[in-house]
C-alpha cells in the first residue's frame, strides 16, 4: 500500500510561490491520514461486533428452538453415551400373578485388593483365609507379595462378612458396591426362573444377566431402563407352586422315583399355575451344568419341557376323539378288542397278556386302556390323518413356552409313518414328547376344543385358538375320563367333591445302547382334568422309574404310582384355586330324623 508524503515537493513550492508557511501542508497531511486511520479501524471495529451479535443470535435461536422442541416431544428415558458401553446394573423383578416376589434384586458388595496401597499382606491373607474357607491362603500370599496391582477376591459378600473383612483394617482390602439377583422362595420354581449370574463388571457395579429360564428368555425386557423398574409378571400361583412340589417331592419319595415332573395348566388361558421338575436345584447357587453322563440326571434339567419320553395311554384319547370327531364311532360303538393283534410279524398285546374282547364299547376301550381296540380305531382312521390331528395338537413342534429350553424338547417322531407306526402311535408308543406337549393338547382337547398355547405369562383372558374337536366330542371324551377314575386304572384318583377325570399311562423306558427296552424301567404318567363336567385345569404327573413296594411284589405302572401322586395334588391345589368341592347328597335311608 502507497503512502501520501506528508510533504509533497509540488505543493512545497507552490507554498512558497505563493508567500504560505509550507508547515502546515505537513501538518494537515497528518490531520487527514489520522482520520483515515481512524475511519478504517472504526469499520473494523462494527464489522466485528456485528459478526458478533450475528453468531450470539444464532446460538440463542438454536437453543430456542431445541427447548422447543423438546417441550413439544414425548419424554424418552436418557441413555449415557460415551466410548465404552455403559454397565446396565439395574435388573426388574420377577412376580407370580398375584404380585407376590419370586426373583428381586439385593445391595451387596464385592471385595477386591490393591496390593501397593496395603500395609500387612501376609496377615490379610490369612486373615481373609479364616473369613472365606474357600480361598486359598498361599494363593494369595503369592498375589498380594507379586507385582499385581489389583486382584478380584470375591465377587459378593454377605453384611457379616463385609464387616469381618472391614475389621482386618488394611488400607488395600476395598470393597465396590454392586447388586446380586436373589430367590426369596429357594427351590420354588427354580426351573422356570433359571438363574442369573454376573456379566461384564467394573469395581463400581456389575451387570446382572439371566443364564436360565425365564431370567435369560427376558434378559433384555428385565435390563431395559425405559420400563422404569416394571416387574415381570407370570403365571405362575406361588401357593399352588408349593404345594404342588411338596406332593411331588413326598410322592417321588415314596414311590422310589429317580425324577419327577408336574404340570397344572390353565385349560383356557393355557397359563402355566405350576411347574415343577425333580430332583432341582436353588437358583441363588446355581450347580455347574454335567459336562459327561445323561443329562437327565443333572438338577439343572429340567423334565417337565426337556424331558421327552414315551408317555403310552395317555395318548388313547386323541385317537378316540379324533375318530368321535371324524364320525367313524361313537361312545357306545362296539370295536374289535381281541387280543393279541397280529400285523405282519408284529404282536399287540395287552397289559399283562389280558384279552378284554372279542369286542368293547369305545368308551371301554378308553376304560380298560385297550391297546388293541385303540389300534382298530387309529386303522380306520389312517397314518396321514392320525398325523395332521397330532399336528394340530402340537406333537410335531417344540412347545412355545417362554424358556430357553423350550426349544430343546423336541418330540421324537418316526421318520417313516407306517402301518404299525399308525397303530403304536395311537396308544403313545414310539412316539415321545414331553409332559409339557401332553399337557396342551389336554387342554385344547377339553376347553371346548380350540388350540391353545401354554404360557408362562400372565392373561387376563382366552385367545381364541383353531379348532381342533367339537365342544360335542370335548365334552364326551371328557366324559370317558371320568368313567376311567369310577371304574378304570386310575381309580386312585378319586378327589371326593372334585369330580377328576384322567387316563394312566405306562411305557417302558427305552435302553441307552438302542436294543429295545427296560423291563424294570417305566416313565410313568396321569394326566388328568378337573372337574370333569366342565374341565378347569389340566394336571400332568409324571415319575421317572417310580416303584411301589408297598407289597410283596413291587407296582410299577401309572395306576399304582402316579395316579395317587396326582389325587393328592388336586385334593391340596384345588380350594387354593378356588375351586369348591360339589359335597353328593346323602341317600335318604341314610338320613336320620332326631328331635330335642
Amino acid at each position: 500500500m502507497s503512502r501520501t508524503p506528508l510533504r509533497p515537493l509540488a505543493r512545497i513550492l507552490e507554498a512558497r510561490r505563493k508567500g504560505e508557511n509550507p508547515d502546515a501542508i505537513e501538518r494537515e497531511n497528518l490531520r487527514l491520514r489520522h482520520e483515515e486511520m481512524r475511519d478504517r479501524a472504526r469499520l473494523r471495529a462494527e464489522g466485528r461486533l456485528l459478526v458478533l451479535a450475528m453468531f450470539f443470535f444464532c446460538a440463542f435461536a438454536v437453543v430456542g428452538a431445541r427447548m422447543g422442541l423438546m417441550a413439544a416431544s414425548d419424554p424418552m428415558e436418557p441413555r449415557a453415551s460415551g466410548s465404552a458401553s455403559t454397565i446396565i446394573a439395574q435388573r426388574a423383578d420377577i412376580v407370580d400373578r398375584r404380585g407376590r416376589i419370586l426373583a428381586t434384586n439385593l445391595s451387596t458388595y464385592s471385595l477386591y485388593a490393591q496390593p501397593p496401597h496395603m500395609i500387612d499382606k501376609i496377615g490379610a491373607a490369612e486373615k481373609l483365609a479364616e473369613i472365606f474357607p474357600d480361598l486359598d491362603v498361599e494363593r494369595l500370599k503369592k498375589d498380594f507379595t507379586g507385582e499385581r496391582k489389583f486382584i478380584w477376591i470375591k465377587k459378593q459378600l454377605s453384611p457379616e462378612q463385609r464387616q469381618a473383612v472391614h475389621d482386618i483394617g488394611d488400607p488395600g482390602l476395598l470393597f465396590g458396591p454392586r447388586e446380586m439377583r436373589l430367590y426369596p422362595n429357594g427351590k420354588l420354581a427354580a426351573h422356570v426362573l433359571g438363574g442369573a449370574s454376573f456379566g461384564r463388571e467394573g469395581v463400581s457395579s456389575a451387570e446382572v444377566i439371566g443364564v436360565a429360564g425365564v431370567e435369560k428368555q427376558f434378559d433384555e425386557y428385565l435390563r431395559d431402563p425405559a420400563r422404569g423398574g416394571a416387574p415381570l409378571q407370570l403365571s405362575l400361583d406361588l401357593t399352588v407352586q408349593s404345594a404342588m412340589r411338596e406332593v411331588l417331592d413326598g410322592g417321588m419319595k415314596l414311590m422310589n422315583a429317580k425324577g419327577a415332573a408336574g404340570i397344572l395348566m390353565d385349560v383356557h388361558t393355557g397359563e402355566v399355575i405350576a411347574m415343577a421338575s425333580l430332583p432341582d436345584f436353588d437358583p441363588n447357587d446355581r450347580p455347574r451344568p454335567l459336562t459327561k453322563g445323561d443329562a437327565s440326571d443333572s438338577p439343572l434339567f429340567n423334565r417337565a419341557v426337556q424331558g421327552v419320553y414315551e408317555l403310552g395311554s395317555t395318548f388313547k384319547i386323541f385317537t378316540v376323539a379324533q375318530a368321535m370327531q371324524l364320525g367313524l364311532v361313537g361312545p357306545d360303538t362296539m370295536v374289535d378288542a381281541d387280543a393279541p393283534m397280529k400285523w405282519g410279524r408284529f404282536r399287540i398285546n395287552e397289559f399283562e397278556h389280558k384279552n378284554y374282547g372279542p369286542l368293547l364299547s369305545v368308551t371301554d376301550v378308553i376304560v380298560k386302556s385297550s391297546n388293541v381296540g385303540t389300534a382298530n380305531i387309529a386303522l380306520k382312521m389312517g397314518g396321514d390323518r392320525q398325523q395332521d390331528f397330532l399336528r394340530s395338537l402340537g406333537f410335531f413342534e417344540p412347545t412355545p413356552i417362554e424358556l430357553v429350553e423350550g426349544s430343546t424338547g423336541r418330540p421324537l417322531i418316526p421318520p417313516q409313518w407306517s402301518e404299525i407306526v399308525t397303530i403304536t402311535a395311537s396308544y403313545g408308543h414310539g412316539f415321545s414328547a414331553s409332559p409339557l406337549h401332553l399337557a396342551a393338547a389336554y387342554s385344547s382337547l377339553f376347553n371346548g376344543g380350540t388350540r391353545v398355547e401354554p404360557t408362562l405369562l400372565r392373561r387376563d383372558r382366552a385367545e381364541p385358538g383353531e379348532r381342533i374337536v367339537s365342544p360335542q366330542v370335548s365334552a364326551a371324551a371328557a366324559k370317558m375320563l371320568r368313567a376311567v377314575v369310577e371304574r378304570g386304572t386310575a381309580s386312585f384318583g378319586e378327589v371326593p367333591g372334585y369330580n377328576v377325570g384322567g387316563k394312566t399311562g405306562t411305557a417302558n423306558k427305552p435302553r441307552t445302547d438302542g436294543r429295545g427296552y427296560h423291563n424294570d424301567k417305566n416313565i410313568n404318567t396321569f394326566a388328568s382334568i378337573f372337574p370333569a363336567d366342565d374341565p378347569a385345569y389340566v394336571l400332568i404327573v409324571t415319575l421317572d422309574e417310580a416303584s411301589d413296594n408297598s407289597g410283596p411284589e413291587p407296582k410299577r405302572t401309572a395306576g399304582w404310582t402316579a395316579v395317587p401322586v396326582a389325587a393328592e395334588v388336586i385334593r391340596r391345589t384345588a380350594p387354593l384355586l378356588g375351586l369348591r368341592p360339589e359335597i353328593e347328597p346323602a341317600a335318604p335311608d341314610a338320613l336320620t330324623l332326631t328331635s330335642n
